[in-house]
């Protein structure tokens, strides 16, 4: 298992952007997917991206591609999220989630967990 810490949450405007950055504790951080999802007030939580071990394929959901960027650094023990183009429709708190081995999109599939981070946007 790995221990993970969300951070770069915030209050943004329309338009603006931010980064989402997830640190990893523990070993053997590039032996494990990564994933973005975010859940809002009285919804489900989704799926927001994912990246492979190496960091050479990355998946989106359609409502968030063209506009977010995931990727890792694996020396480092960090997944990023940048969000460009936000619309108050991505207000939500967003957790990182690691997998280990192959990437899923599926909240169940994934054993370690943030505690997530507030990201709000105002039109």
């Amino acid at each position: 298992q790995v221990q993970l810490l969300e951070s770069g949450g915030g209050l943004v405007q329309a338009g603006g952007s931010l980064r989402l950055s997830c640190a990893a504790s523990g070993r053997t951080f590039s032996s494990y997917a990564m994933g973005w999802f975010r859940q809002a007030p009285g919804k489900e939580r989704e799926f927001v991206a994912g990246i492979n071990l190496s960091g050479g394929t990355t998946y989106y959901a359609d409502s968030v591609k063209g506009r977010f960027t995931i990727s890792r650094d694996n020396a480092k023990n960090t997944v990023y999220l940048q969000m460009n183009s936000l619309k108050p429709e991505d207000t939500a708190v967003y957790y990182c989630a690691a997998r280990f081995s192959f990437c899923s999109s599926y909240p169940t599939d994934f054993g370690s967990w943030g505690q997530g981070t507030q990201v709000t946007v105002s039109s």
